[in-house]
């Protein structure tokens, strides 16, 4: 992102800074700290009662965020954004922010990335034409993702596992494609099912079908009111055959990863069909009752 101050030092009127952030829940304290001592510069600091964030503002140490993403690429509009970024770094180290010119060329930039122009900066500034964004769509169909890692970092990030106990009125049976693939029916009357997603912007839906190409499975749900878009997999077989090799062989990073393998601990209950007995849907009850939002209240008490 890109900064502005109101300051007197500056002939411009404004104090201009290049930051790039990472913000997570605060029970992610240790990821944060990997990525911090994976890069060897920036902070981490409280941003909110229930959130950190990783910032890096100096252009020196921003260089070393530039050389990563310049070597290993986003995929997403955020690749749009990083280009104008790195754009208006450039700016930057060659002082042109100092001027009204300058800054003017910076606020366009700032106009383009993720969320554009505050209200304030808008009246301040109601000339700013926004740049043009990169395109990236023109080259979608041939970006692959061939880094599995790559998934496994925006799971990380954006993920969830989700286990829903619900009342059924059919016969008991295991799960199968025509139950919604991750159910399986009780002795009780109930149903076990699974979901994994991945949710973005809906402006990154380009991105989710990436996935369903790269994992062979999944749908695309959009929820234009949130302006989000979600990869979804629900099918049983999909889950066992497909999502648990993948984090096997490429492991998911932070408290996310306790939620994988509780998920996979009932998914391989589901597969001896233990979630057909009420001892087995009890035991499924009760690692559901630890995962994701419940985990949260359990460390934060």
């Amino acid at each position: 992102m890109i900064g502005l101050t109101k300051s007197e030092l500056y002939r411009s009127g404004y104090q201009v800074t290049a930051i790039f952030k990472i913000s997570l829940h605060r029970k992610d304290y240790d990821l944060l700290c990997q990525i911090r001592d994976y890069f060897g510069v920036g902070i981490i600091t409280k941003h909110g009662e229930t959130t950190l964030q990783y910032m890096v503002r100096s252009i020196k140490d921003l260089n070393v965020i530039l050389s990563h993403f310049d070597a290993y690429p986003l995929f997403s509009q955020k690749r749009s954004d990083y280009i104008l970024f790195k754009q208006a770094i450039v700016l930057i180290k060659n002082k042109e922010h100092l001027t009204k010119q300058g800054l003017k060329n910076i606020l366009s930039l700032k106009a383009s990335i993720n969320l554009g122009l505050s209200d304030e900066l808008q009246l301040v500034f109601p000339d700013i034409i926004p740049i043009s964004r990169p395109s990236t769509s023109s080259k979608a169909q041939d970006i692959k993702i061939k880094n599995f890692n790559y998934i496994a970092g925006l799971t990380s990030g954006d993920g969830c596992f989700f286990i829903s106990i619900r009342n059924s009125s059919r016969a008991p049976g295991p799960p199968s494609a025509t139950t919604g693939g991750g159910r399986g029916h009780t002795v009780s009357g109930k149903s076990v099912v699974l979901k994994f997603q991945i949710v973005q912007h809906s402006r990154d839906e380009e991105l989710m079908r990436m996935l369903t190409s790269a994992l062979g499975c999944g749908r695309i749900e959009l929820a234009l009111k949130q302006s989000a878009v979600y990869y979804v997999v629900t099918k049983y077989q999909d889950i066992l055959d497909k999502l648990i090799p993948l984090f096997d062989n490429y492991p998911i990073k932070g408290v996310k990863a306790l939620d994988y393998s509780d998920f996979k601990k009932i998914v391989f209950l589901m597969k001896d069909k233990a979630h057909l007995t009420e001892q087995g849907l009890m035991e499924i009850q009760s690692i559901k009752l630890n995962m994701n939002f419940f985990r949260k209240l359990a460390r934060n008490s």
